[in-house]
Order: C-alpha cells, then sequence, then structure tokens
C-alpha cells in the first residue's frame, strides 16, 4: 500500500523542518512532497538545502493550486491514498495509520481528521463559523460534518484521480459538500491537533469572516450549478 503525505507550505521556513524531520525519523512507512507555493521566505531553499522531496512552485498559486498539484502527483505516482497535511506543525501523524484502517475498513473515499468526534466543540466565534458551515453541510448533503475545516483528511485512489483532474476542487468543505453529492462515502476520525508553533496563520479574524461567507454561499448555492461526475 501506497500512502502519501502532501505538505503544502507557504513561508514555512520556521516550522518546514520540524514537520518533515518528523515524518523521516518516525513514519519512514509513509512517502511524503513538500508542495512549496512560491513562498517569499528560505522554505524552498531550506527544502532543498535538507534534500526533502519538494515541487517548488515558481508563484503563488494559492492552497487550491498547491493541494492540486499535490494530488497529481499522487495520481501521476500510483498512491493509494494521499493525506492532505499543513507545514505548520498543526497536524499530528500518529493517528495516519487509524484513518487508514479506517478507511480499509468501512470502504471510505474521505476520512477527515477531526477534532470533534468524541470531543465537545467549543463555544468560540471561530468554532461558530465551523458550527455554521457544519449546517450548510447537513442541509445539503445530510451528512453531519463536525469538523468541516479540518484540513488534515485522507483520501483513496477514486477520490485523488478526481481532485487531481478535476477543475475547482480545492481542499475545502464546499468540496468535500460536492463530493458527497457525487456519492463519496466521507466519515471522521478523532484526532488532537497542536497548536502553531511559528509563523502566522493566514486566517485573521476579517478573513475568517469572508472565508465563512463564502464557504457557506458555496455549499448552499454555487455546488449546485457543478456536475455531479462520478
Amino acid at each position: 500500500m501506497k500512502i502519501l503525505i502532501i505538505i503544502p507550505a507557504y513561508n514555512e521556513a520556521e516550522n518546514i523542518v520540524n514537520v518533515v524531520e518528523n515524518l523521516k525519523s518516525k513514519y519512514q512507512m509513509f512517502d511524503y512532497v513538500v508542495v512549496n507555493d512560491g513562498s517569499r521566505d528560505k522554505t524552498a531553499e531550506i527544502c532543498r538545502n535538507n534534500k526533502y522531496n519538494l515541487v517548488d512552485l515558481p508563484i503563488n498559486l494559492g492552497l487550491s493550486g498547491a493541494f492540486q498539484t499535490g494530488m497529481k502527483y499522487a495520481y501521476y505516482n500510483n498512491y493509494d491514498y494521499a493525506i492532505q497535511y499543513d507545514g505548520d506543525g498543526q497536524h499530528n501523524p500518529e493517528y495516519i495509520e487509524g484513518m487508514v484502517r479506517s478507511a480499509e475498513k468501512n470502504g471510505l473515499d474521505i476520512v477527515i481528521g477531526s477534532r470533534f468526534v468524541t470531543e465537545k466543540k467549543p463555544h468560540t466565534l471561530r468554532m461558530m463559523g465551523n458550527s455554521l458551515i457544519e449546517l450548510c453541510m447537513l442541509l445539503t448533503s445530510r451528512k453531519r460534518i463536525r469538523d468541516a475545516t479540518s484540513g488534515m483528511r485522507l483520501y483513496n485512489k477514486r477520490m485523488i484521480k478526481k481532485l487531481a483532474t478535476t477543475m475547482n476542487c480545492g481542499p475545502e468543505p464546499d468540496t468535500i459538500a460536492y463530493l458527497l453529492r457525487c456519492g463519496a462515502k466521507v466519515e471522521e476520525y478523532q484526532v488532537h491537533m497542536n497548536e502553531r508553533v511559528a509563523g502566522e496563520s493566514y486566517l485573521n479574524l476579517t478573513r475568517s469572516i469572508k472565508y465563512m461567507f463564502h464557504m457557506c454561499s458555496s455549499i448552499l448555492i454555487v455546488q449546485w450549478f457543478r456536475d455531479k461526475e462520478n
């Protein structure tokens, strides 16, 4: 079984070594690829100096472009599963084997590393947005995804092909909602996530509100104009 960890990285010079070295030292059973998304810092230089497996995009394509680049890499190299994995150190690779087992046992297309399968969702402003997206997905797909905004997801071979070859399928909740409508089997798997160690998150308060509005409108309106391809 071939499993690829896809690490989109934009300005992660302070985190990328810890992320990759942890994988290399403790999880050699998994392959990985760092997709440097046109970083303005030394992310690419650090990866080259350390001889990390690197796809170096010459310009910033955004998370969706970097994600699809990683999916194309997985598709063309015939991987069985691909893991969407943040380059900021928030995700824990110890859960990957369990996510794979869940996919194999239950015939799942997508497994979401979720903070809220057995844990209660906190009542914060950010989690209010998460809950609103959860409600939109429930209304449109009749499937409750408690941690729709989780950036740690596992995709099987069928989903790898679809995400590598279909336009406008980014690593976001609206894509999960769309794939559910296409018949994808999706479940969540309890994980713990770390706080960002260094650097700044792209999502400040203003961007978080815009993101929530964009996701909800996409799930409720835009996705109905997309073809339901198998």
